[in-house]
């Protein structure tokens, strides 16, 4: 059969394969090439016409596609490199696995953290140190900083967030830290004893020991930092990274078992990219206030970078709100550590006699010694419940292990009912009766080491400072003996109080009192021996002499110091003098302090009478937080609870709200109030009246409009046009809870006089 010509459809494609093995040198030189082969040799006009086409077109496609080609490629080699960094990062994250790096890890760090050893707090014969988990308490937190209407809220949160979690713990927030960033940077704020280190033991604990599903959370590596450990370090020119740290600095500083296992490459740097780490920096009071902004200004720079990890940073309160604004932390929610409350008092204390009396019978729980236990703990709680003042230092963590501690070492002697009294009480135990329990005959019981260390305190709060180093120590310590005549070496002296009193503490070279409140303490009682209450007057405004300002006039009589207060100004400090100062219960003092009374509480209300009579009713508002929160002992920007309302002194309450009645022309104040949360049906009686009482009550004060609450920048806060009684709302932080507004209401009806 003869042969049939070429399809010039299989022509085409026979073309097209070719062109496409050519493409890459171009399309154009063969395309022609080919069409004269076939338009010349074989005269085949079309077939020459498609090639000739076929060519080109291929020709100018070949440009086109010659930078996706190299795009492309360019591509490919980058896929590739991720691929293989994925690869080698997977493979290290199986070495670390098989090698046991990670399990090593977590059983270093929970060993760092598993003492109960609270700073301030020494050991004595016959009394043990717990483990922590035996004893701790969960601290309850307060989200009152991040509330609508008082503080910015942070991103993500709702109001109902914030109203659910105003009285959590910390693994409330860890928990939701997945879903809620903004919890995955937080910051603790209490003042000293408050049991913030001890948290983060806690935490570094749980998660150390993988003990993490029982609070909800998923698997993470804790990392707890102690800032004054590195704060010069971090405060240098070019300070290690986060990684850095804690490859170099933090994980050889552990306690170990056996040999030290070598950190895998890239370990810490993926750990935290994955955001598989609980960074924990505690104590960012305790660096220095020049280094701040530089230690600051890392920690910003490390969440930024891993910013998928959790942050959680510790601060006294002063230090982080008073930070440089170009220099400050970067944190995303604040918490502040909220009192100890009867149920965690009573938790502490039992839980700590059980160890007590557990470790002292051979380690045996047997019925007996859980009946000894349970009967110290039970006399104990019922001293703190019987007296306010026992219950008002029972509220912080430090002071309550004191005290626990004090009653253990004197069963049947009276408890210290004011703090002074328990500071002093325990300097006797840890210079005087301790030495003496165990028989030593030490330098401490041969000289006047108290007034010693008095001296050394008060000259430390002068220079502002909470350690000094050994090289600065030992030549004041030499002139103080010298004072005294006493022919003691300064060396062994202080070996002695580091080693038998534990008073003074050793750290790195630098030596510090066992709690700031201990310096606090012996300062102002050096001031009280050598009558240089002068030394005080230019430190009225000064947060850093306050505690040591209000243990002196606890040790004095303080009127001539209040009168001094007053003419400076200081009518915070001058109110918390006098408060203290009636719960002294000295006849003598009775007659003066009435007669300071008015004068103190009519400086303080001063600036609230100003705001009211120009008319700056947000103002005054927020003036009348600030009084009502520190009258009851707390710091601005903390919450109110139920207790600190239904204690809340009365003469304050109705100064307070006699300005607002006044200068309002009886639209506004808490009074008023009060007459309309009664006509809404409410009885006062400390029974929860209701959300429909609520709801109508908020509905006629106009903080509720269309069945929604109103943010507190859409009040009309004007007498003109406000419905009667929108105000005061105490800078929206009182009134966010029916609770609480129940309770200011019926402390009203407690304190009724012809004006409510």
């Amino acid at each position: 059969m003869p042969e049939e010509p070429p399809n010039s459809s299989n022509l085409a494609n026979q073309l097209a394969e070719v062109a496409i093995k050519v493409l890459k040198p171009g399309g154009v030189g063969f395309g022609s090439l080919l069409g004269l082969w076939f338009l010349l040799v074989e005269s085949k006009v079309a077939e020459a016409i498609a090639a000739t086409l076929i060519g080109f077109c291929l020709s100018y496609a070949g440009k086109l596609w010659e930078p996706i080609h190299q795009g492309n490629q360019r591509r490919l080699e980058e896929t590739g490199k991720t691929i293989n960094q994925t690869i080698d990062r997977t493979t290290e994250r199986v070495v670390t696995r098989a090698t046991g790096f990670e399990d090593w890890y977590l059983q270093c760090q929970a060993w760092d953290c598993q003492s109960y050893r609270p700073e301030g707090v020494a050991q004595y014969e016959g009394i043990f140190s717990p483990l922590l988990e035996e004893v701790f308490v969960p601290l309850a937190l307060d989200l009152s900083g991040t509330l609508p209407g008082f503080k910015p809220t942070a991103q993500e949160l709702t109001a109902q967030d914030c109203e659910q979690l105003a009285e959590s713990n910390v693994w409330h927030f860890l928990g939701r830290a997945e879903q809620t960033r903004p919890f995955r940077q937080l910051v603790i704020l209490a003042w000293g004893g408050y049991g913030k280190t001890t948290l983060l033991k806690h935490i570094a604990y749980i998660y150390g020991t993988q003990q993490h599903h029982r609070h909800q959370v998923r698997k993470r590596l804790p990392v707890l930092l102690v800032l004054r450990k590195y704060r010069d370090l971090l405060a240098q020119e070019n300070p290690p990274d986060l990684p850095a740290l804690i490859t170099q600095y933090h994980i050889p500083s552990l306690p170990k078992e056996g040999r030290d296992m070598l950190v895998p490459p890239n370990w810490a740097t993926d750990l935290l990219r994955r955001g598989d780490a609980v960074i924990m920096l505690d104590g960012f009071d305790e660096v220095a206030k020049a280094q701040r902004p530089k230690v600051a200004n890392w920690i910003n720079t490390q969440m930024r970078r891993y910013g998928n990890s959790i942050f959680i940073v510790t601060s006294r309160p002063k230090a982080y709100r008073e930070q440089d604004a170009a220099h400050r932390l970067e944190l995303s929610t604040p918490l502040w550590v909220r009192d100890f409350d009867q149920t965690q008092r009573q938790d502490f204390i039992t839980r700590w006699y059980q160890c007590q009396e557990r470790y002292a019978h051979g380690n045996r729980n047997t019925p007996d010694v859980v009946k000894l236990a349970n009967e110290s703990a039970q006399d104990l709680l019922r001293q703190i419940e019987a007296r306010q003042e026992l219950k008002d230092l029972a509220k912080n963590p430090l002071l309550l292990n004191m005290i626990v501690t004090f009653h253990r070492r004197y069963p049947g002697v009276r408890l210290p009912q004011r703090r002074v009294e328990l500071y002093r009480e325990i300097c006797l135990l840890q210079l005087r009766d301790r030495p003496r329990a165990r028989q030593l005959d030490t330098l401490l019981t041969q000289c006047e080491a108290q007034i010693v260390l008095q001296q050394l305190a008060l000259a430390m709060m002068q220079q502002r400072q909470e350690r000094i180093p050994r090289l600065d120590l030992l030549p004041l310590l030499k002139h103080y003996l010298d004072q005294q005549e006493e022919p003691i070496a300064p060396k062994d002296f202080l070996d002695q109080v580091v080693q038998v009193s534990e008073l003074l503490v050793e750290q790195e070279d630098e030596y510090e009192f066992a709690h700031l409140s201990f310096q606090e303490y012996l300062a102002a009682t050096e001031i009280a021996r050598t009558q240089q209450e002068n030394v005080l007057y230019n430190h009225f405004n000064d947060d850093w002499w306050k505690p040591t300002i209000l243990l002196y006039a606890a040790q004095v009589k303080p009127a001539p110091l209040i009168r001094q207060m007053l003419s400076q100004g200081a009518t915070d400090l001058a109110y918390t003098c006098w408060q203290d100062a009636t719960k002294q219960l000295d006849p003598t003092l009775e007659t003066e302090l009435k007669a300071l009374r008015q004068a103190v509480t009519a400086s303080r209300c001063q600036q609230l009478e100003q705001y009211l009579q120009n008319g700056q009713w947000r103002e005054a508002d927020e003036e009348t937080y600030r009084l009502m929160i520190t009258t009851v002992g707390k710091d601005e920007g903390q919450y109110f609870d139920k207790e600190d309302l239904l204690n809340f002194p009365c003469d304050d309450l109705k100064a307070i709200d006699g300005l607002w009645v006044k200068y309002s022309q009886g639209k506004f104040g808490f009074s008023v109030q009060k007459q309309i949360y009664v006509d809404c049906g409410a009885k006062l009686d400390g029974e929860y009246p209701g959300d429909k009482i609520w709801e109508e009550f908020c509905d006629r004060v106009g903080w509720r409009k269309d069945g929604k609450h109103l943010n507190y920048s859409a009040l009309q806060a004007n007498p003109s046009f406000s419905p009667r009684g929108e105000f005061p709302v105490v800078f929206g932080s009182l009134f966010s809870s029916l609770i609480r507004f129940s309770s200011l209401e019926q402390r009203l009806v407690n304190c009724s006089t012809s004006q409510f």
